[in-house]
């Protein structure tokens, strides 16, 4: 097994042994080069092993089934099979993981009840997040290119000792495809994708190119996706009925990506890389139905994205495996920056209702402009001792932000409409800077009983800076939070292990947070500043069990994480600019509690069963009338496949189903006060279709929502944005 291995390198002094697993790892988190890899020459076929290596949790390869965290691990061969439009689509089938928001490229993961800026999203272990983004929608994964991603590694938990802020509720590391120096690597490999869809009738098209010389590897990598907007099932979803199929308007984008990469590596283990990679895309949207869909006087809240922009440098070294030195025998380093623009337009019209014409209401267009540039750093050092494998560094980044602000709001229904308009920005332009130092102990004390410890310090600072336009900027602020965890592992017999962990997270406030001052988007509000906000910090405890044998593996975990100085939006009781006003304030505790259990056999013939029950209960601990139930209540998945032993086909059908949710606020959603219950069902399958001259052709197809079911997430019914119907996506792969 692959951790014992290391450790028993580790117990007998033998660093260089452990460090070549360790160097591995660097190389699949920071995109440092290695052996591991692979590329798109060959077509992976998945292996009869119920095994699983993460790098996220421990920052070392490490067997699932070692590791004292519940983790999950989907792998290159899952992508390629599933077909997502973004990695965030993987996570429907996981336990203990949800899927915000809608639309072709705007999923988002929640776990364990955390969504939006509780959620840490990682690219080869560096932050995505940014402290622009309002509290409840992180950064989207739809930056990263599919075709790029090697595998999705989710950590459920906090994991703030190893990666600092926003890593409260869990992670998600997105780690990407590096080229191999192996010496039977192919001198050049590539690949052509193509793929149709026919929710929203999206087309993409992608391509790669792998080439080794020498100490030298490259890769370049493009797609193109265009899709329109999707249409749901006709049929019932509680008070909700459509007599015909409904479109979903603003949920396609037309949007495309391209990276390219540069590694060395020397003889000695000691490596290299430079990276660049842009990510464009135009009419993207959360998607909305017509309000004259649903029934009553509903409000119409269209939220899109004009344009989007993602441009990310990065760069690192690893020393490989040193020789002599005292405090560490190995290191990393990686450098990036990253630039996020982005157009927000936004637009409202609540009716008066009853009584009034038809079109009488208000009507709010807002329109933002935001400018992110981040730079960071992060520096790793790996030391084996007798007994145990230290982790320690450090790690920086700094977010700049400005941005532009204008919005009109017209009363319609009194006369000639009268627009009023502003371009006052709500937000001045702003900086949050943090700087973190960690360690984090792996100890072997007996050969049954492991132990993982570790503590993190971290400050922030934030400011707000002169902004035309405004004539009051908020003080800035700084901040300092110490955090732990600590991990154990016990091997009750060679097969089960009995695991238990406790730690704590932190989020720092982000600028919208902190700095937004003005009337909210919708016109109802005026949300003044809180520069004095505290970092919410959480304890979680997890206690569970792991089970592996050759043809069978069960994991359950039992857990509970109370966010305390939760940030919450509140009525401060005053009125400016004869709005109500609201200010985010830190309160008691939020408490997130529920199980997890998933798992798998190995049936005969190349068949596979698996299964995984999640429940998750939220609740506010200040006051427990006040519904906090952002996701499901539970939810059961079941898949059952068969993969042919030479690799030339497969298929596999999974179901879901999501438990009602009554934990919702009274009148917030037309379906009503009870989300109920759905089951959905896919098919899906593949085969090898021929080689001729080198060149291989696979054919995968799948069929999403077999039944073609009405049905929305459970975060998605506030405002109720269903899920595609019956959808079919062929997918085309040429590669040689």
């Amino acid at each position: 097994m692959l951790p014992y291995t290391l450790l028993s390198a580790a117990r007998v002094g033998t660093a260089a042994a452990a460090l070549i697993l360790v160097t591995t790892a660097a190389g699949a988190q920071s995109g440092l080069p290695n052996n591991n890899s692979s590329s798109d020459s060959t077509r992976a076929t998945r292996t009869t092993s119920l095994g699983a290596v993460t790098v996220t949790a421990t920052r070392r390869p490490t067997d699932v089934q070692a590791v004292p965290t519940p983790v999950s691990v989907l792998d290159s061969a899952v992508l390629r099979e599933r077909q997502p439009n973004t990695a965030a689509d993987l996570l429907r089938e996981l336990p203990g993981v949800d899927v915000i928001g809608t639309g072709t490229n705007q999923a988002r993961p929640s776990i364990r009840g955390q969504r939006g800026q509780r959620i840490l999203l990682l690219q080869d272990g560096l932050r995505l997040n940014n402290a622009r983004r309002q509290q409840d929608f992180g950064e989207i994964p739809g930056i990263v290119d599919v075709a790029t991603i090697q595998r999705v590694e989710v950590v459920r938990g906090p994991a703030s000792v190893l990666y600092g802020t926003d890593a409260i509720g869990g992670v998600m590391n997105i780690i990407t495809k590096v080229p191999s120096f192996a010496r039977n690597a192919p001198k050049a490999a590539g690949s052509i994708g193509y793929r149709y869809g026919s929710a929203g009738e999206l087309t993409r098209g992608d391509a790669s190119l792998t080439a080794r010389a020498g100490n030298f590897v490259f890769l370049a990598t493009g797609a193109k996706r265009d899709a329109g907007n999707y249409t749901a099932p006709k049929g019932s979803y509680g008070n909700v009925g459509f007599t015909d199929e409904v479109m979903l308007q603003n949920s396609g984008v037309s949007d495309k990506n391209a990276s390219a990469y540069l590694g060395w590596r020397y003889k000695s283990g000691a490596g290299a890389f430079v990276r660049a990679e842009t990510y464009d895309a135009k009419n993207s949207g959360f998607g909305y139905v017509d309000p004259a869909l649903l029934g009553g006087n509903q409000t119409k809240i269209q939220i899109s994205y004009p344009t989007q922009s993602f441009t990310k440098w990065s760069t690192g070294f690893s020393t490989g495996v040193l020789s002599g030195a005292k405090v560490l025998d190995k290191m990393d380093v990686t450098a990036y920056r990253q630039v996020n623009g982005r157009d927000l337009s936004q637009g409202i019209f609540a009716p008066f209702g009853t009584g009034y014409p038809a079109n009488a209401g208000v009507d709010i267009q807002t329109r933002n402009h935001t400018d992110l540039t981040t730079n960071g750093f992060r520096a790793e050092a790996t030391k084996v001792l007798s007994r145990n494998i230290m982790v320690y560094g450090v790690d920086y980044f700094h977010d700049d932000a400005t941005g532009r602000d204008s919005s009109q709001t017209t009363v319609f229904g009194f006369g000639p409409p009268r627009p009023r308009s502003k371009n006052t920005p709500s937000l001045p332009s702003a900086t949050l800077s943090s700087l973190g130092v960690f360690l984090q102990n792996d100890l072997r004390l007996h050969d049954r009983l492991t132990l993982i410890v570790g503590g993190r310090w971290q400050k922030v600072s934030s400011e707000a800076l002169p902004t035309a336009g405004l004539t009051t900027i908020p003080p800035g602020d700084q901040q300092s939070t110490g955090v732990f965890a600590s991990n154990a592992l016990f091997k009750l017999t060679p097969k089960l292990n009995l695991v238990a962990s406790v730690g704590r997270g932190f989020r720092a406030p982000n600028l919208v947070e902190r700095y937004f001052n003005g009337s909210t988007p919708e016109g109802s509000a005026y949300q003044s500043a809180a520069p004095d906000l505290k970092p919410e910090q959480s304890i979680n405890t997890d206690v569970g069990l792991k089970y592996r044998d050759e043809r069978f593996a069960v994991e359950a975990f039992t857990y509970r994480n109370d966010i305390r100085d939760a940030v919450r939006i509140s009525p401060t009781g005053r009125r400016v600019t004869n709005l109500p006003e609201y200010q985010n304030v830190n309160v008691g505790k939020l408490r997130a509690s529920g199980y997890e259990a998933t798992g798998t056999v190995l049936l005969p013939r190349g068949a596979t069963a698996s299964a995984n029950y999640s429940r998750v209960k939220s609740v506010n601990l200040l006051d427990r009338t006040i519904p906090i139930g952002d996701t499901y209540s539970s939810k059961l998945v079941g898949t059952l496949g068969w993969r042919a032993a030479s690799g030339r086909g497969w298929i596999e059908y999974a179901v879901r189903r999501n438990g009602e949710q009554k934990d919702v606020i009274a009148g917030s959603s037309p379906v009503g006060n009870t989300l109920p219950a759905f089951t959905v069902q896919h098919l899906r399958g593949g085969a090898h279709l021929f080689t001729i001259g080198g060149v291989r052709q696979d054919l995968d197809v799948q069929v999403n929502n077999l039944t073609n079911r009405l049905y929305a997430e459970t975060a998605n019914a506030g405002f109720f944005r269903p899920e595609p119907g019956r959808s079919v996506v062929v997918s085309l792969r040429s590669s040689f």
